[in-house]
């Protein structure tokens, strides 16, 4: 196995998330502004069942269902065991993400007890930012001063969550990836959890913006159970 770089895409996930091992930074921007509301909006039935689809049905089934409205995420399906899954947009991602506003981005999440307390404010704070009509500018600003307030909590210990949806579709050129978990640090060195060396299978990367480690660890199936295709 050969090393991964995953550039912006890691830090996506912190923003989160979203596995995108994409496009460089130095790459022109594609989507230079936010596309009409409407076209980042589900049917929420497909909404549902595709942030189900985050994570194995075991997991899943009585996990916090969130679907995003017209100014932000609002819960569709209330939960009994702690997790909250969610279909991210673009916004999950860091303000430098080259895909910031693609509309056809779709990232399933099932985030566990301490994620949904410490990593899901982020997703939802951004997401009603965005719908609000703020720019790229404002949104960075916002983050800055909400890391200094209780709005964005210290990432707790423990804080992880599912991405193994066969829907996924983290940017233009990744698509669909592979099914992975990530699992979230205040920001530390990646070599200290043993991530990013020679033959090592954890990726990682920090969005030093918001102080955040995100380590990816790919999976063998989706949540479907049906097999991945190996990593190149």
């Amino acid at each position: 196995m050969k090393k991964i770089d995953i550039g912006p895409a890691g830090k996506l996930c912190i923003t989160f998330v979203l596995a995108f091992v994409a496009t460089a930074q130095s790459q022109t921007t594609p989507y230079p502004s936010m596309a009409p509301a409407e076209q980042y909006q589900m049917a929420r039935d497909a909404e549902i069942s595709m942030a189900r689809s985050a994570a194995p049905p075991s997991v899943s089934q009585d996990a916090e269902i969130l679907v995003l409205g017209q100014k932000g995420y609002e819960v569709a399906a209330k939960g009994s065991n702690g997790f909250t899954c969610l279909v991210q947009r673009s916004w999950a991602a860091g303000v430098d993400f080259p895909e910031f506003w693609n509309p056809k981005l779709r990232a399933p999440i099932c985030l566990n007890a301490e994620a949904t307390r410490s990593i899901l404010p982020h997703f939802t704070s951004k997401a009603e930012w965005a719908l609000a009509g703020l720019t790229k500018e404002q949104i960075a600003e916002r983050i800055k001063a909400a890391l200094h307030s209780p709005k964005f909590p210290d990432v707790e210990p423990g804080a992880m969550c599912y991405m193994m949806s066969k829907d996924q579709y983290l940017n233009d050129r990744a698509v669909h990836w592979h099914p992975h978990l990530m699992f979230f640090s205040a920001a530390v060195d990646p070599a200290t959890w043993g991530a990013n060396l020679k033959e090592s299978p954890l990726i990682a990367d920090t969005d030093k913006s918001e102080n955040v480690t995100i380590f990816m660890l790919t999976v063998s199936k989706w949540s479907d159970g049906t097999p991945d295709k190996p990593m190149e």
